[in-house]
């Protein structure tokens, strides 16, 4: 006779909740609301591979935020997203223009040119976003066979650095690449943030202004993985499908990453989570002005906070709390707040902060 199935578990918590940090928002864990959508999600059978009821109601969920042209791809992680966005926006021959600083440069281990087949040409800027200027410094030799020829610009909304392009930034950027025969992709990793800050709908920095494709990010919001890629200008790419399951980001249960971003996306969870993530940054930038000898490098307009301060407080600052250095020769480092910051989380680290800063 065969067991009936049951809710039994020998599953442990091998971790204190109570322990928290500031290193990054993908430290924390998922959203109850997004929890409790992937359990409704479960039970039964659904078609796999995308072709289940969950996804097919994604679709009309990302119309609304970005227009009725607007088609959702679900896919693991960031990473893959970038990726799998990229091949769809170049040719075997193309190359991708972004920032010196931006993820798919420095954080994504050679993945877009490893795995991509592309060149990227990146441009130092001095607060992480381009400009027109500073992309005609790697757009031309179009005709050059012995140059990667330039097909994409590339974007991160909000930047590496914690700064938020406005919508006319975004609108300037995607007319003069498209007046050169470029595609514009955004890497929206924290798009919700972006969004917050400025207090407009995703669509006016994306679809709205010309953007081609979008890497919509989850994770980084509240859901326990998944990202997706979002095609806005259907002309622009061809074969999507074809090309994410080329690069392995095909989930075959995807119902559950789907139903995660609806959980975000069909009311105002990602706003929520965002808003309240950015508003702790706030609260820690003002904290870190006051101490002494505590330096914050730039806008705090997201949910992130770098500051330069002296390499051995730092140190002993994080056996306190979890956090990275962004440029450990200067003394720079990166606070990240999340969904699930408290005022609490925020004013327990200004304090280890001022005591270590007094030793």
């Amino acid at each position: 006779m065969t067991a009936a199935l049951g809710p039994r578990t020998d599953a442990r918590r091998h971790h204190d909740p109570s322990v928290r940090g500031f290193a990054s928002d993908n430290y924390a864990g998922a959203h109850p609301e997004v929890l409790a959508a992937i359990a409704l999600a479960n039970g039964g059978h659904q078609v796999a591979y995308g072709e289940d009821q969950y996804t097919e109601h994604l679709q009309r969920v990302m119309h609304g935020h970005f227009g009725p042209s607007a088609e959702a791809f679900p896919v693991f992680n960031g990473t893959g997203a970038n990726v799998t966005a990229l091949q769809a926006l170049t040719d075997r021959w193309g190359a991708v223009i972004c920032a010196e600083s931006a993820h798919i440069n420095v954080d994504e281990g050679g993945a877009p040119e490893r795995m991509g087949g592309l060149k990227l040409l990146t441009v130092p800027t001095p607060d992480g976003k381009l400009t027109p200027e500073l992309i005609d410094r790697q757009a031309w030799g179009w005709e050059d066979e012995h140059r990667a020829m330039p097909q994409v610009v590339s974007i991160t909304q909000n930047t590496e650095l914690g700064t938020v392009y406005t919508v006319d930034e975004i609108r300037a950027i995607v007319d003069h690449a498209h007046a050169k025969g470029m595609k514009v992709h955004l890497d929206g990793a924290r798009i919700a943030n972006a969004a917050a800050s400025l207090d407009v709908p995703m669509r006016a920095f994306t679809n709205a202004v010309g953007v081609d494709v979008l890497s919509y990010g989850g994770t980084k919001n509240g859901m326990l993985f998944g990202e997706a890629v979002v095609v806005l200008n259907p002309d622009a790419v061809s074969h999507m499908k074809h090309l994410r399951k080329l690069s392995m980001q095909l989930a075959s249960k995807m119902r559950f990453v789907s139903v995660q971003l609806e959980a975000l996306l069909s009311k105002d969870l990602w706003l929520r989570n965002a808003r309240h993530a950015n508003a702790m940054a706030r609260r820690l930038a003002d904290g870190v002005r006051a101490v002494d000898g505590v330096e914050v490098l730039y806008p705090v307009q997201a949910n992130a906070v770098f500051a330069r301060l002296p390499h051995e407080v730092s140190r002993r600052l994080q056996e306190r709390f979890r956090f990275y250095f962004w440029d450990e020769a200067a003394g720079d480092v990166r606070w990240m707040c999340s969904f699930d910051t408290t005022e609490d989380d925020v004013d327990a680290f200004l304090q280890a902060l001022k005591e270590e800063m007094a030793r």
